[in-house]
């Protein structure tokens, strides 16, 4: 662990009274790129043009995606948005030639990349072949900052006085063609997104947290993709609605039977069969097509013609033995809820509110926010499982290490974490009778 320390940021008690009040800068309307709208590339010949245009530019390669989240099963990229000084902004429709996009992904490995929110774009990247050298989350960058809106639209307001044109992000951007307006709001998205990215850089630096982003890119930059959740039908809708064990395998089978269909035609799981259907028809537990197509959203002509395929699913959850069916509970799976510590480990319970009192302070000395301070789930896990004795500042930091903290966050935590879990909790005393 470093010796270094938070960064001095003026707090209440140390900032000047006579510090001016900074006013929020006039808002420029942003309505559509200065350039105009560029062509939709989309053949190995237009990918080969615009390798060599970014190679020929200069400096950082603002970058973002259009998916289909909603109305896709997959995350695979619809659109990628480029723009780079010296080379101006490209948009590549990746779909057709996954294959012959070599020029623009080699021109792209070696130079920063600039993204907003850069874990929700870098996957589809990555199942594409782009290879990310280098990072700049404008997003995560103003989240360090402590800034209240980190969306695209309120960063560049708040930083470049620009207001931009906003409202197709939910779009289903696997449609052909794409709309104009559609292509102009893409082509926004990153026609001044290197401009933010120097805004927020450069205030950054002037409030000592420019270490801090640097590891915290790096830590995105290189972070594998999650790995699949288990018994992700666990998280249907309403699921606690269902109480019997026969009922869940219902909603197990259903489930199962929806997700194949949804992966065959690579179509959104809840657009083959919402949540609410799943349920109401494990609660139901028809047994003839008449019965089923009774049930909300199953009487329509879609359901009718897989009607058969869903009584199936039902009728397999009828004949599992006992012993197969699925406990009401995940059971064994994370932690408990923080709100039964105190029973079932009341000294993980202590050192959890005084380790989240003790951040909230450095929250608000350092103005950066709790969660990004210190990873919530690893703060709860150290907190049950403890530190063998004797606890000592070493053995928290080597635990905070382990689980994947960076190190500015191990020099403001791992103090904290100490004073947690040697220092017994303040007892008010008892009132006399």
């Amino acid at each position: 662990m470093t010796e270094s320390g938070p960064p001095d940021v003026p707090t209440p008690e140390n900032e000047s009274v006579d510090s001016p009040v900074v006013d929020e800068p006039e808002i420029t309307p942003l309505t559509e790129p200065v350039e105009g709208v560029p062509p939709v590339l989309s053949t190995p010949a237009e990918f080969a043009d615009a390798g060599a245009r970014l190679a020929a530019g200069e400096g950082p390669i603002a970058l973002d995606t259009e998916r289909a989240s909603g109305f896709r099963y997959s995350g695979r990229a619809y659109l990628i948005q480029i723009r780079r000084r010296g080379t101006g902004s490209l948009l590549i429709d990746p779909i057709d030639h996954p294959d012959a996009l070599g020029p623009v992904i080699e021109a792209l490995d070696g130079p920063q990349w600039v993204l907003h929110a850069a874990d929700q774009d870098l996957p589809c990247l990555r199942e594409l072949g782009f290879v990310c050298a280098d990072l700049f989350d404008t997003e995560l960058g103003g989240r360090l900052l402590g800034i209240p809106r980190v969306n695209l639209a309120a960063m560049v307001a708040h930083h470049l006085g620009l207001g931009l044109a906003k409202g197709h992000g939910a779009a289903d951007w696997s449609r052909r063609p794409l709309p104009d307006d559609w292509l102009n709001y893409a082509a926004l998205d990153v026609e001044v997104l290197v401009e933010l990215r120097d805004a927020v850089a450069a205030e950054l630096v002037a409030t000592g947290k420019d270490t801090w982003a640097e590891q915290e890119f790096d830590h995105v930059r290189i972070k594998p993709d999650p790995a699949p959740r288990v018994d992700r039908w666990r998280r249907t809708s309403s699921l606690h609605t269902v109480k019997s064990t026969r009922a869940l395998a219902a909603v197990r089978e259903l489930w199962t039977a929806r997700e194949e269909i949804a992966v065959a035609r690579d179509i959104a799981p809840g657009r083959v069969l919402p949540d609410s259907a799943i349920v109401a028809a494990a609660l139901a537990a028809p047994r003839t097509v008449d019965d089923l197509t009774a049930l909300p959203v199953f009487g329509g002509h879609r359901q009718r013609r897989q009607a058969r395929r869903w009584l199936d699913a039902l009728e397999r959850a009828r004949r599992l033995p006992d012993s197969e069916l699925p406990p009401r509970s995940a059971g064994g799976v994370g932690l408990p809820a923080v709100n039964r510590w105190a029973g079932r480990n009341p000294e993980a319970a202590q050192r959890l509110s005084a380790a989240r009192t003790g951040l909230a302070e450095t929250s608000e000395r350092v103005g950066t926010p709790v969660e990004n301070l210190l990873q919530p789930d690893l703060l709860r896990q150290i907190c049950w499982d403890g530190v063998a004795e004797p606890v000592t500042i070493e053995a928290i930091d080597d635990r905070l290490a382990k689980g994947g903290a960076r190190p500015w966050q191990r020099d403001l935590c791992a103090p904290l974490l100490l004073t947690a879990f040697t220092e017994p909790p303040e007892v008010e005393p008892a009132s006399e009778a």
